[in-house]
């Protein structure tokens, strides 16, 4: 997949070794940014799958949010903000998750500081 070197090590020390049917078809089109619906069952790598396209994508030298990531519930984005936290271990990123019932003015004060990733 061409993956950058920090990324595959977030992925093999994630546990991955071989990428799952939904992360096969969908990683390289996100990367490609192409516009993809995906569905698979539960446990099949979908938070992965978009995370890792974003990483790929993200640049780090820049101090900006370059990616988005929209979640129903409080409980899922937090999952999701830990799956691409880890991941991206090996990269110098900040990654931060936006959710209700926690101090806004600490979440302004962490976005205004650089965030590469917002959950």
């Amino acid at each position: 997949m061409d993956l950058k070197e920090e990324l595959l090590r977030g992925i093999y020390a994630y546990g991955f070794e071989k990428p799952s049917a939904i992360q096969q078809r969908a990683i390289k089109p996100v990367i490609l940014k192409h516009d993809v619906i995906a569905q698979a069952q539960s446990g099949t790598g979908k938070t992965a799958t978009f995370s890792i396209a974003l990483l790929q994508n993200v640049d780090e030298t820049l101090n900006e949010c370059q990616a988005l990531i929209m979640a129903p519930t409080r409980e899922l984005a937090q999952q999701i903000q830990k799956v691409v936290m880890a991941l991206a271990d090996f990269m110098n990123l900040v990654v931060h998750a936006c959710v209700g019932g926690t101090a806004v003015r600490e979440d302004i004060r962490i976005l205004q500081q650089g965030v590469h990733v917002v959950v």
